[in-house]
């Protein structure tokens, strides 16, 4: 990192990418998937999150990006404490659940409540426990920086995994994208 003020953009660079044209490009970076839960107000909110990474051991310090116009993260926000329960690869109807704006996310699903009082889903293959210790805004989202109360892991099991705008990384390039191309509006969950 260096001390040198910040340049003023030169006339002869190029133009920054277009959404679409980033979004192709990230999309060749494989991500696994998440669902970010909570309860407020004595209900249980969630969406599909596929920015979560660790960002520290000691202390131990996790991170998610979410849409800071969307409907669901500020109640998160609200909340205080969050699950990140992280998808299998035979998970992709719980994914798509919570990808989606419309629809009852928790109705028919089974979960239970943790004991720091999140949605816990059942079946993943890793659940996360944090409290938001910290937000920062970036653009059109919010970084979240969560401290971590407690990780639960399951025996085995493929992760989901995002890739080109479809799951998993075997199937052909040809494959279409998923249906109401779920993740190509995913800027807009949280």
């Amino acid at each position: 990192m260096t001390d040198e003020p910040h340049r003023p953009p030169d006339p002869r660079d190029p133009a920054p990418p277009a959404p679409e044209e980033l979004r192709r490009a990230l999309g060749a970076f494989a991500t696994g998937v998440t669902v970010i839960t909570a309860l407020e107000g004595g209900e249980p909110v969630g969406f599909a999150c596929q920015s979560f990474t660790s960002v520290s051991l000691d202390p131990p310090l996790v991170l998610f990006c979410a849409d800071h116009r969307g409907r669901t993260w500020p109640r998160i926000r609200a909340a205080g404490r969050f699950c990140v329960n992280v998808l299998g690869a035979d998970q992709e109807e719980v994914c798509r659940r919570f990808g989606s704006k419309t629809g009852g996310k928790f109705q028919g699903l089974e979960w239970d409540r943790s004991r720091w009082g999140a949605p816990a889903l059942r079946g993943v293959l890793a659940r996360v426990h944090a409290e938001v210790r910290e937000v920062h805004l970036a653009g059109d989202h919010d970084v979240v920086i969560g401290r971590v109360l407690e990780v639960e892991t399951a025996d085995g099991g493929r992760p989901m995994i995002f890739f080109r705008s479809g799951f998993g990384i075997d199937r052909p390039e040809t494959a279409a994208p998923p249906p109401d191309d779920l993740w190509a509006w995913g800027d807009h969950w949280g």
